[in-house]
């Protein structure tokens, strides 16, 4: 660890500032591009990482296998390959299995093993929520249980591509100029409250959705005491975990829209709730009292992805930086103006969205900028 850190961090020192830079790229038309411009964006923001940890997602980049899940595993050691492929043969038929494309990085130490296996699990029903709770049981028992094994990345026609890096050299190491896709996330990372390690960088992923995250969640530990009594298990040591879980509970497990998650992890203030009209605080009266455990405290700003939208959120007041912007079908999403003017000098719109009001891109639809500049009804 002590290695690692004097390696990759010139500061000397991970815990100097809370900066992270996030961003994310979409074409809502469901059109694959290259990476090449968010790979881009993310050199611009260099400064806001230190090395240790980036990632990126990228959604459309596995067409041949787009019924298969996707399973992205790093294994330090080859006991913990082959204890794996054993239990992926007890529960899955398994259609493909290769080693992720690599290269060697000068600067990249440590790197672990990386493998993807397509997957079709044995359940007997085919498609909806129980073959998709089966797949999160089975991830979620291989991260915990299995010594020397880390599931990635688990989702249908995507994956995530991640490390102990800058964002260039991740992009290098994953090969990543080879595969084009129709979103792309990405995250450089500067930790403060978690050591670095591979699993730990961003984006997290489960299942389709993925998360990239800027700040800290306070509340880690509320956070994470309500969604282990609902069967999650968290063992990555990182607080940006619980946002993962909890993007998988509230807007795929019981299917609430972005702009109900968004009010469940950053609800609008109690004094605010008491002016609404009655049916609005009626309702939101009701998400503080069942999902009290899911208010995210603390400063963040996230992009959050799946196979069918792009969106980002703040924390209530804003206390990390947030831009999003338009051209033509893309929307950016992104830490800073700066790094999609490089990408995209010219833009149709460009906007800073309020705090705990999301900005949601779909397939077919690009997001109505002042929806995401006022505040939520009431």
């Amino acid at each position: 660890m002590k290695d690692l850190e004097r390696i990759n961090n010139s500061y000397g020192d991970d815990k100097l500032i809370s900066a992270c830079a996030i961003f994310g790229m979409m074409d809502v038309t469901g059109k694959p591009f290259s990476g090449e411009p968010v790979f881009e964006a993310m050199k611009n923001m260099r400064e806001r990482g230190n090395g240790l940890g980036a990632g990126f997602a990228a959604y459309g980049i596995y067409p041949e296998f787009e019924d298969c899940y996707a399973m992205h595993i790093m294994f330090t050691t080859e006991r913990g390959r082959m204890s794996t492929e054993e239990f992926l043969k007890l529960f899955f038929k398994v259609e493909h299995s290769e080693e992720i494309p690599t290269r060697k990085i000068e600067g990249l130490h440590n790197e672990p093993l990386v493998w993807r296996y397509f997957v079709k699990p044995n359940v007997v029903e085919e498609n909806g929520s129980a073959e998709e709770d089966y797949i999160v049981e089975k991830v979620l028992k291989i991260n915990s249980e299995i010594e020397d094994a880390f599931v990635f990345s688990c989702g249908r026609n995507m994956g995530v591509f991640k490390g102990v890096g800058f964002p260039e050299q991740i992009a290098d190491f994953f090969r990543l100029e080879d595969y084009e896709g129709y979103v792309w996330t990405a995250h450089s990372r500067f930790p403060t409250n978690s050591h670095a390690w591979w699993g730990g960088a961003h984006p997290f992923c489960l299942l389709n959705w993925s998360v990239v995250h800027n700040g800290e969640i306070s509340s880690y530990g509320a956070n994470r005491a309500f969604l282990e009594t609902l069967g999650y298990r968290c063992v990555l040591h990182t607080d940006t975990e619980v946002m993962a879980y909890a993007v998988d509970l509230l807007m795929r497990r019981q299917g609430y829209s972005p702009e109900i998650f968004a009010n469940v992890v950053a609800p609008p203030l109690w004094e605010e709730i008491d002016r609404m009209d009655e049916d609005h605080r009626e309702l939101h009266t009701a998400l503080r009292y069942v999902y009290g455990g899911l208010l995210m405290n603390g400063p963040f700003a996230v992009v959050i992805a799946n196979q069918d939208q792009m969106m980002a959120l703040t924390d209530r007041i804003r206390l990390r930086p947030l831009t999003a912007a338009t051209r033509g079908n893309i929307l950016y999403l992104s830490s800073e103006e700066a790094a999609i003017r490089l990408v995209s000098p010219e833009l149709d719109n460009v906007w800073t969205p309020m705090g705990g009001v999301p900005v949601v891109g779909k397939l077919g639809s690009l997001p109505e900028p002042e929806r995401s500049m006022t505040r939520r009804l009431q």
